[in-house]
């Protein structure tokens, strides 16, 4: 078996909850793209990463089925494991930096995968929701059939304060993701502002715009094992 680390990515301020990810930190152990493909199926976490240049940063992220250009929470991670300035993925490059307890990543909306941002009128909507059909939310994209509802409300809107579950809608036993960057980065784009964000069962992840279209994604991670 390949050796991996297991972090948890979006933790809250004590260090619970936040999204699994696993990260093979040397991938020449395992170059073939079909025995990447069958490694993160095998481990079933929502993302993996595998470090392809530890020194440029340069990784290879999959879900249990596909490949992804960009995926929020498996770059956080992985900037948190590596420390490097920068992340090459295929969609662009992503800036990094560690602000105290806290790992930044910037990143462009246009890398993100469609998905559906369904505003609730209340937390207590978005609590009470049941996990919908895969594939129901978007169409057909060149990533594959995605669902990838993001449903969400304010908590508080003047503090920027919101409460989020995601849908990822594959059909590959990922029902909900606990945390998810990508979506994040979608919904600052659309609001334009800053915002603080509880997903899941209790995941924080922070955001803000920056210049010329960038969005920068924020969150602690804590190695698991």
């Amino acid at each position: 078996m390949t050796d991996y680390d297991v972090l948890r990515v979006f933790c809250a301020a004590n260090g619970g909850y936040g999204n699994e990810l696993g990260v093979v930190r040397d991938g020449s152990l395992l170059p073939d793209s079909d025995e990447r493909q069958a490694l993160a199926a095998k481990l079933g976490f929502s993302e993996t990463v595998f470090v392809d240049d530890p020194e440029r940063g340069v990784i290879d992220i999959r879900t249990p089925t596909l490949r992804l250009p960009f995926a929020g929470h498996p770059c956080v991670g992985t900037a948190w494991l590596l420390d490097v300035p920068e992340l090459r993925t295929p969609a662009g490059p992503v800036g990094t930096r560690l602000d105290g307890e806290f790992t930044w990543i910037e990143a462009r909306p246009e890398w993100v995968p469609p998905r559906t941002l369904r505003r609730y009128a209340s937390a207590a909507e978005v609590d009470d929701l049941a996990v919908p059909p895969p594939g129901v939310g978007a169409p057909p994209t060149p990533f594959g059939q995605w669902g990838r509802v993001y449903a969400w409300a304010w908590e508080d809107e003047a503090a920027g304060r919101i409460r989020a579950r995601a849908f990822p809608g594959r059909g590959d036993g990922i029902e909900e993701d606990e945390a998810t960057g990508a979506a994040a980065l979608l919904l600052t784009a659309r609001l334009g502002r800053a915002l603080n964000i509880v997903q899941g069962a209790g995941s924080q992840i922070l955001t803000a715009p920056q210049p010329e279209g960038w969005v920068e994604i924020g969150g602690r991670v804590v190695l698991e094992r």
